[in-house]
């Protein structure tokens, strides 16, 4: 086995016993990402001279016994909406094709006090707009188990790398199914902590309320021992919890005693791929033969879900994206063009007679504000803006986003009733296995109704995770999500680490020269 094909967990004893420098492995994660990423796009940005300095300044530390962090040496990718100093942070968007942020951003910081090497930047959504990373503004990631396939979104980069053994640990993000989703179609982990586990400091908004950064692996226990890095309280973050972080990486070995799982009846119903269906029920017979007792469950909000999270999210994104105007941030026009333009625009009217029309041409300013808008966003971006812009607008706020909240607030009573009666909730990740580039593309709401199974939980701000449960007759990657309540991740991974032990589809890997 390539080191490369390594778990982290493994890769971490091999160093630690001095088996194998960190100098080594990031040669290794280094010449596999130029072999396989031409045909995969996982990256925006590989630092491979800066990663191999980050490695040798360890291995160097390492031999003179020196303390390490918990991922000393272990090459981690970094979603391209996580800051981090002095490097470019463009969220796949030409609005921040040249931003190079000023500070790291606590998950960044976290990496580095870990003592993680930094292997480059992944693709994504633009803004983490999207599910099938096809609205990057500079190159479509395909899954490496179809590259004619989506990896799913926004954390599509995130996810491929690490389906394609290009890093053995990457940090996603997880608006309304971004890390889940993706690692569901790609075959890999990953996993959504619950709202203000993981600080947010630095982390590019979408949706301030729903975002949260989290782990993505090939195994639970890999997922775990990241989860632990990056977790914690912040006090640049007032959303982040102050609550104490568990050994994550420690009790995930340890098996749940007198578990029971939840089936939420109305996650199973039309619109589910019969595939994915049967795979989920499959697992959970799994679950069934290491002693947990499965019980059913209702939802009677569920199928609001898709329709709160698309008028909430656009609203935040819609305040969010504001700020990129192109005089405070973000990409600006050439003003010297502008001028222009509007100088000969002018001078036609008034040339026409028209002067009530020159006089109400824009002013240069808001021209400036429009073109830059215009031309630093992408189409998925505007369509949103424009979504959260309209029912955030006079005369339509109560009618959707006020109604949206409170919704919200339903949905989350939904989860609350159901933990009363259950320790984890189980069910299908995504609708189907991974759908053909450009299936979806030209349908919003197609795209949209991807997120079916993964929204609530954003809204309800718990966690969840998925992991790999089987595969369909095609050959792709089929999910298993499991919810659990809030600040259940130590649960959630050792659960997830049950299942593995007892299954390989974990261990299964694309045919990729």
């Amino acid at each position: 086995m390539a080191l490369y094909q390594k778990t982290a967990t493994e890769l971490l004893g091999l160093l630690n016993a001095g088996q194998v420098t960190s100098e080594e492995l990031t040669r290794a994660y280094a010449e596999r990402i130029a072999q396989v990423d031409p045909k995969v796009g996982a990256y925006l940005r590989v630092d491979v001279n800066g990663a191999l300095e980050q490695a040798r300044t360890i291995d160097a530390r390492r031999k003179r016994g020196e303390p390490l962090g918990k991922l000393a040496g272990v090459p981690v990718a970094v979603k391209d909406l996580l800051c981090a100093q002095g490097e470019l942070t463009t969220c796949a968007s030409r609005m921040l094709e040249t931003y190079r942020a000023p500070y790291d951003s606590t998950v960044v910081a976290k990496l580095r006090a870990a003592d993680a090497v930094l292997l480059g930047r992944t693709n994504m959504d633009e803004f983490a707009m999207g599910g099938s990373t096809e609205n990057s503004a500079f190159q479509k990631t395909r899954n490496p188990w179809d590259l004619e396939r989506t990896p799913g979104g926004s954390s599509g980069g995130a996810a491929a790398c690490v389906a394609a053994d290009e890093a053995c640990l990457s940090i996603g993000t997880d608006t309304g199914g971004s890390i889940r989703q993706p690692a569901a179609l790609c075959g890999i982990t990953g996993m959504k902590p619950t709202y203000g586990r993981v600080s947010r400091y630095g982390l590019v908004a979408f949706a301030s309320s729903l975002d949260q950064a989290g782990p993505m692996a090939r195994t639970a226990e890999d997922a775990a021992l990241l989860l632990e890095v990056i977790s914690g309280h912040d006090p640049h973050d007032a959303t982040s919890v102050n609550v104490p972080v568990p050994s994550y990486s420690q009790n995930v070995r340890e098996p749940l005693q007198g578990l029971t799982v939840g089936l939420v009846r109305e996650h199973f119903a039309a619109g589910l791929d019969g595939e994915v269906e049967s795979a989920v029920r499959e697992a959970v017979k799994v679950y069934e033969s290491l002693g947990a007792k499965v019980k059913e469950v209702s939802f009677p909000h569920a199928e609001y879900g898709v329709a709160v999270y698309y008028i909430i999210a656009p609203c935040e994104a819609s305040s969010n994206l504001a700020r990129y105007d192109g005089v405070h941030y973000g990409r600006r026009t050439d003003e010297a063009k502008l001028i222009a333009e509007l100088d000969a625009e002018r001078k036609q009217l008034l040339a026409a007679g028209k002067k009530r029309e020159a006089e109400s041409l824009d002013t240069s300013l808001v021209r400036l504000y429009r073109k830059s808008r215009a031309e630093g966003f992408g189409s998925e971006v505007k369509r949103r803006i424009m979504l959260g812009t309209y029912a955030l607008s006079s005369g339509y706020y109560d009618a959707y986003y006020l109604k949206a909240l409170k919704v919200r607030r339903l949905i989350r009573q939904d989860y609350d009733k159901a933990f009363e009666q259950v320790d984890l909730i189980a069910g299908p990740c995504t609708t189907s296995p991974a759908f053909k580039i450009g299936e979806k593309v030209d349908d919003p709401l197609a795209m949209y109704l991807v997120d079916l199974y993964t929204v609530s939980a954003n809204l309800a701000g718990v966690g969840g995770i998925s992991i790999p449960c089987g595969f369909s007759k095609q050959g792709l990657p089929i999910g298993l999500q499991l919810q659990g309540p809030p600040l259940a991740e130590d649960k959630l991974l050792r659960a997830a680490h049950m299942y593995q032990t007892a299954t390989d589809w974990h261990t299964r890997r694309p045919k990729l020269a």
